[in-house]
């Protein structure tokens, strides 16, 4: 039987660490989980031949990302199980830092009224998975860099963060799970 949750639990970390096969998984196990919204917003964007992509406008993307992340919200507010969400609005806050951008009052405001389940599960880099793909233009390097950044985001907004280790996607889930469903 699953615990009930009345907030979402959330996934964060650098790029290419693992954390959407993982969702994938507990998403195959029957649990209900959220997209990851940057990946969503550049492939809307390229399709629609929009400039809201990291890589053109990045004050764009985070507005994108915000606004899609507060639909995810809406979407799930009356959920009564767990929802897992691949990164979440504190991670819109450290792209933020992460690419220096002025940080606004609303997002903040959305940080601290969109609450996620304390502890929040960190993904570290990890070399040996990292690739990159059409949505994915980051260096290992900086994928480091917005792990750390997650680090700062997450503990600002007086989370707990738990590592999940490296190992089989599998096993990072039973992981996870294990900690959610005692």
């Amino acid at each position: 039987m699953r615990k009930q949750m009345t907030t979402p639990m959330v996934l964060t970390g650098g790029p290419g660490s693992g954390k959407t096969a993982v969702i994938e998984h507990i998403a195959s196990l029957g649990f209900h989980c959220s997209e990851e919204v940057g990946r969503q917003v550049i492939q809307s964007q390229v399709e629609q031949g929009g400039k809201a992509v990291p890589w053109l406008d990045k004050v764009a993307f985070r507005d994108q990302m915000l606004s899609a992340e507060l639909t995810h919200h809406a979407h799930f507010a009356d959920h009564e199980e767990t929802v897992f969400f691949d990164r979440g609005l504190v991670d819109i806050y450290g792209y933020s830092l992460l690419e220096s951008l002025p940080v606004p009052r609303y997002l903040i405001e959305a940080c601290e009224k969109y609450r996620y389940h304390n502890p929040v599960f960190l993904f570290p880099p990890w070399d040996a998975i990292f690739t990159n793909d059409k949505e994915r233009k980051q260096s290992f390097a900086e994928a480091v860099a917005t792990f750390e950044i997650m680090q700062t985001a997450y503990r600002h907004f007086g989370y707990t963060l738990v590592e999940v280790p490296r190992a089989p996607v599998n096993d990072r889930a039973a992981f996870i799970l294990d900690l959610v469903i005692r």
